[in-house]
């Protein structure tokens, strides 16, 4: 059986490398923001409705098979 180790780290050590990894980042700036924010909007409004139609046929066809 092989056992692997693996170096310890200290809290320190740890903090300083999330510092640098997080420097790495390419982070969207605020018209990336907004326009991926009014995308979702926007595609929740057109599922919204797309859902309300499909219910609204599904509820008329139930209705006309139980009558």
């Amino acid at each position: 059986m092989v056992v692997l180790k693996m170096a310890r780290t200290t809290p320190a050590q740890f903090v300083r490398q999330v510092r640098n990894e997080c420097k790495k980042i390419s982070w969207a700036n605020r018209k990336e923001v907004v326009m991926s924010t009014v995308m979702v909007f926007v595609m929740v409004a057109i599922m919204g409705v797309f859902f309300l139609l499909v219910d609204q046929v599904i509820s008329w066809l139930i209705k006309l098979i139980v009558r």
